[in-house]
């Protein structure tokens, strides 16, 4: 856990154009006749704060919200798909729901480590970046996804050895991140201390700047589409059926397209548009996903919580809020079940999100 700001697209290196801004100011006024040193003083603090409230201001926040989407399905699939078969796995061919998790969770990943990589310009250092949080992630994988943990209903710990699933979700995305990272590091150049070709103002403020929506939009939107509508083809000719099982070149072209169509959606409505309330939550929990990940989706605090039972394992309080609240309400166990999963849980997590990210408390790998 840590308290402060999420990673931003924010300015580095030497002056950019905001900082020039204020230096021309203070020649404007610095003729030495009767000058109002103060008010010059207040209004040099006054642009200063608004450069800041710029800089600050350049989160995507549509990257936040596909990520908050992306741990809310996996906790519906994983908590309601077996009541309903429909969002679950496909068992071969085809794409449910539940086959969008992982792709979305790559996908999330590759795009945020252009911004991740980018504020870290010394080689050395970015390559221990990559390495220590490849590491954190096969932990918290192994630890969470191995076997070791039963959460939350199995109140016992622990895994064989030789049974130890070694490429749980968390796992995968560890070596993909590891491999794709160094890539990334490796390739990109170094100009003016930041990754990446910046032009002319030289730091990242002034690059995104210069970046209208309508370019933005149309490399991802043609991007996206162009993969959603190859796999499609490649599925109904029979030609590559989308198969999950078998991480199939359409499956990988589909899910891509769609996640891509997603996160442009989501920035037009977000960060264009400026339509963040009904976003909110997913934001939230975008930006603490590894917390979410860890205690909701894989059931650690409902773990926590069923461990204090009353007689059996079974008469906890989490069990009692799903069968009175819920199931006995509606005399429903797959309604009930979902309405838990989607009230109990998810806008739980949510509002639980929320508070911390008031508090500017985060847990980053």
């Amino acid at each position: 856990m840590e308290k402060g700001p999420e990673i931003a697209a924010s300015s580095a290196g030497g002056k950019g154009p905001d900082q020039h801004a204020i230096d021309v100011g203070r020649g404007d006024h610095g003729d030495g006749k009767g000058e109002d040193v103060e008010a010059v003083g207040k209004e040099r603090v006054a642009v200063a704060e608004e450069v800041q409230s710029k800089k600050k201001s350049k989160r995507v926040a549509a990257l936040d919200a596909f990520r908050g989407l992306t741990i809310v399905l996996m906790i519906l699939v994983d908590d309601a798909g077996g009541a309903y078969e429909r969002i679950d796995h496909s068992p071969w061919n085809g794409c449910t729901l539940a086959d969008f998790v992982m792709p979305f969770f790559l996908f999330i990943v590759g795009v945020a480590i252009a911004f991740a990589l980018k504020r870290v310009p010394n080689i050395g250092a970015a390559v221990k970046k990559i390495v220590v949080r490849t590491l954190k992630m096969l932990f918290w994988g192994l630890l969470l996804q191995g076997g070791y943990s039963h959460a939350p209903d199995d109140l016992s710990y622990g895994v064989d050895m030789k049974k130890i699933r070694w490429c749980g979700i968390l796992q995968r995305i560890a070596l993909v991140y590891f491999v794709v990272a160094l890539i990334e590091a490796f390739t990109t150049k170094v100009q003016c201390g930041v990754r990446g070709h910046l032009g002319q103002a030289c730091n990242a403020v002034g690059y995104v700047d210069r970046q209208t929506h309508k370019e933005r939009l149309k490399h991802w939107l043609l991007m996206g589409f162009s993969l959603l509508v190859l796999g499609i083809i490649l599925h109904y000719s029979n030609a590559i059926p989308i198969n999950k099982q078998l991480y199939s070149f359409s499956y990988v072209c589909f899910t891509a397209g769609v996640a891509g169509v997603i996160l442009s959606a989501f920035y037009i409505l977000i960060d264009v548009w400026g339509l963040r309330t009904p976003f909110l939550f997913l934001e939230w929990i975008g930006m603490n996903a590894m917390l979410v990940f860890v205690l909701g989706a894989q059931g650690i605090l409902a773990a926590f919580v069923n461990g204090w039972y009353y007689e059996s394992p079974d008469d906890t309080l989490v069990h009692w809020i799903v069968k009175h609240v819920f199931v006995n309400v509606w005399h429903s166990q797959r309604l009930g079940t979902l309405l838990y999963v989607i009230f109990g849980e998810i806008v739980f997590w949510g509002v639980v999100a929320g508070i911390l990210h008031k508090l500017r408390i985060y847990w980053k790998l």
